[in-house]
């Protein structure tokens, strides 16, 4: 495994790689949901980039960006495991200049949900995204859909500017108690992870009463906050797949979705029906 750490060194190393390239951009602190992206990159491609860049401009004032969990060490060790080609390392200096040009987030996608309580945090995730997709250039280019909204502004933003990149999104992957693998789980103590719980139980309640046929979004999501008490809710939504909010679920077209604080941790999930 290959490992650099300038957007012209990798540029250059890549420029007459004829093989497919499947890239998978992350923050570190890789656990298995990242090793499921790789995995999904390696059965679909012949050349596998990853980068570890922990992106400044995604993260607002007092937010965790200090204290986010870095394993450097342990990230290319599991990269490496994997059988990654090549890691991409850059430093913020590497990939952010002194007079940025600006990238916005769409004025309604881009500020609801997540993007109403940390306004600009699409700005940060779209810049850094077009920039790393620009200096690998790669064929395909893999998300979780546990992050749906990113998601779907990453694949909005690759459509409206024409961009020649596959967004692949892979399924979320989850601890054996039900929590979804994040790199902030990490925060949590033992209490905590107990009322984190409730997260992912509130996603199976809700879709048993899809599958009863229970459709309405409004007692969809009273129950889900019933038993999300008494944690923060940021919000708790059903969306259809541009990420409109809808009166009642629509089987293949919607996606419930969690935001929820346990002590100063803010994690989200999300269910696809």
């Amino acid at each position: 495994m290959k490992i650099i750490s300038t957007p012209l060194e990798l540029k250059e190393q890549l420029k007459d790689e004829k093989r497919s390239i499947g890239f998978v951009p992350t923050m570190g602190a890789l656990h298995e949901g990242h090793i499921a992206l790789i995995k999904k990159a390696k059965e679909q491609n012949e050349f596998v980039v990853v980068s570890i860049f922990l992106n400044p401009t995604q993260f607002l004032k007092g937010e965790d960006l200090d204290k986010y969990p870095k394993k450097d060490e342990a990230d290319k060790k599991i990269c490496k495991l994997c059988g990654v080609d090549l890691l991409f390392f850059p430093q913020a200096n590497d990939i952010y200049g002194s007079d940025e040009v600006s990238l916005l987030a769409p004025k309604v996608r881009g500020y609801v949900l997540e993007g109403e309580s940390r306004p600009s945090h699409f700005n940060g995730v779209l810049t850094v995204v077009m920039k790393l997709l620009n200096i690998v250039s790669p064929k395909r280019a893999y998300f979780g859909k546990k992050d749906a909204q990113q998601l779907n502004l990453i694949s909005l933003m690759v459509k409206q500017l024409f961009m020649n990149v596959e967004i692949v999104a892979v399924d979320t992957v989850r601890e054996k108690d039900g929590l979804a693998l994040s790199s902030r789980n990490v925060y949590l103590s033992a209490s905590q992870r107990q009322e984190a719980l409730k997260i992912p139980t509130s996603l199976r309640s809700a879709t048993a009463m899809v599958m009863k046929g229970l459709l309405d979004s409004e007692l969809i999501i009273a129950n889900m906050r019933e038993i999300l008490y008494p944690l923060d809710i940021s919000y708790v939504a059903i969306v259809n797949r541009e990420f409109t909010q809808v009166d009642k679920v629509e089987i293949g077209n919607s996606i419930i979705l969690v935001e929820a604080s346990v002590g100063d941790t803010r994690l989200l999930d999300n269910i696809w029906l």
